[in-house]
């Protein structure tokens, strides 16, 4: 079994291609486990964010596992299967635990350097274990993904440097139109509406709370989550339904939700406009995915409209300043990079060494049955021996047999990682004239097997 994953980003996709592929809530868990009950998939993990949707699996097959993944993307996504397959990319083995190492670290982040991905990462991997999908693979590459994570936001300076999708836009929101910079912009004396009670809204409420905005208000599908929301940062709870006079009262409003339509439409932009005579623009960020604002909103006379590709397009560019937030810089990409590398490099010794431990295993199980073998021999030709005697026969015959394996053991498992490996295994094999179907048993191990094959692997 290896591991797969198929997916699209911003870096592979338009926004209007992508805010039709992602999935999210019952879609997202509904995919999730359809992609497991696949013949050639034994574990599966959905990432779906407001800027990619990633489908990892644990395949026996790359194109029956690839040609699945792609017909359920589609299935449960907006996009028919000819245009999906002509954005998505494909990673397999080694590469794809690359790819998972390297989006948990931020550096596949619209924004390089982001850490909201860390945690977007840790619910994919929440979900599967609830829905009982993650293999065991699945499972330990999602704890080499998270810890990979948490070092380069621990050592390197690229949780400072990488800005949020919330703060670059606010950035963006709130300085000159076109390329931001200059002086740190700030949002104090601003009325703010955030749409939406997700882990991003609550970034927005609080940094508006934090930056001293005069008013802060929060609206949601669902009451009491918004009252929520507001009631931890000193904000105002509002309904949808009062939404025209809320961005008629507003300077700022940010949205993102989880929802399928615009929730902001022209239509309710326009009523809105109908109140602010003499009033400055309406500024609106939009940074769902799919899509919460109209397009056709941010055409209308007054009004300035903010979305994720004007976000991605500032957060491209490698250590330019946007007003108060520095984008990450090369030496923290560097360095975040060599983390990956350590931790992918780490990852395959151990991955290697496991895979031929089933070999080691069998050849120590045949020097015990040669030495067993040998002792009844020996007590055959010399008669009963008393306990001690036979004990110090036994123990030295064993001694024996560790010595002769222990240089061609810790070899094979050195040379696990290195090119030819599959020859060198095969060659232990032929010269011990180890029987393949008690390897093959060894590979059918338990737990405690595979715990001692992976501490083998570390010595």
């Amino acid at each position: 079994m290896s591991v797969l994953v198929v997916g699209l980003s911003h870096s592979s996709a338009p926004v209007t291609t992508l805010e039709r592929a992602v999935v999210s809530g019952d879609a997202q868990a509904k995919l999730l486990c359809d992609v497991h009950q696949s013949d050639s998939v034994a574990g599966s993990l959905v990432l779906s964010t407001c800027n990619r949707i990633e489908v990892y699996a644990e395949v026996d097959r790359f194109h029956g596992g690839v040609a699945a993944i792609c017909e359920l993307l589609a299935r449960h996504s907006d996009l028919p299967l000819s245009e999906l397959t002509g954005s998505a990319y494909v990673h397999y083995e080694d590469r794809a635990v690359q790819h998972l190492l390297a989006v948990a670290c931020g550096l596949e982040s619209m924004v390089v350097g982001e850490s909201q991905i860390l945690g977007q990462v840790r619910q994919a991997v929440k979900l599967a274990r609830q829905h009982g999908t993650l293999s065991r693979e699945l499972s330990d590459l999602s704890r080499l993904a998270l810890r990979a994570g948490r070092r380069a936001h621990a050592e390197t300076g690229i949780d400072a440097a990488g800005q949020s999708l919330v703060t670059l836009g606010l950035e963006l929101a709130v300085g000159p139109p076109g390329r931001p910079g200059g002086e740190p912009v700030t949002l104090n004396g601003l009325d703010i509406l955030v749409i939406g009670a997700g882990s991003m809204s609550s970034l927005a409420v609080a940094t508006a709370v934090r930056q001293e905005a005069r008013q802060v208000s929060v609206a949601n599908r669902t009451p009491g989550r918004a009252e929520r929301l507001a009631g931890r940062y000193g904000a105002r709870a509002v309904g949808l339904a009062d939404l025209p006079a809320e961005l008629a009262a507003s300077d700022l409003v940010i949205t993102c939700t989880g929802a399928a339509g615009h929730v902001v439409t022209a239509a309710i932009v326009e009523q809105a406009l109908e109140r602010r005579s003499g009033r400055d623009p309406l500024v609106l960020l939009d940074l769902a995915l799919p899509r919460d604002i109209e397009a056709r909103a941010g055409k209308l006379p007054g009004v300035r409209l903010i979305d994720l590709e004007d976000v991605g397009a500032a957060g491209t560019a490698d250590g330019r300043t946007l007003g108060s937030a520095t984008l990450a810089g090369e030496a923290d990409v560097r360095a975040v990079r060599q983390i990956v590398a350590h931790e992918l490099a780490a990852y395959l010794r151990a991955d290697r060494a496991a895979s031929v431990a089933p070999t080691v295993v069998a050849l120590r199980a045949k020097a015990a049955t040669v030495v067993e073998s040998e002792l009844a021999r020996l007590e055959r030709r010399l008669g009963d021996l008393d306990p001690k005697t036979r004990r110090e026969i036994a123990q030295t015959m064993g001694r024996i047999a560790d010595k002769l394996l222990h240089g061609p053991t810790v070899r094979v498992k050195e040379l696990a990682g290195s090119p030819g490996a599959d020859s060198y295994e095969t060659a232990l094999r032929v010269l011990f004239e180890l029987d393949p179907e008690a390897v093959q048993a060894v590979e059918r191990a338990d737990d405690e097997l595979l715990e001692w094959a992976l501490r083998e692997a570390t010595e």
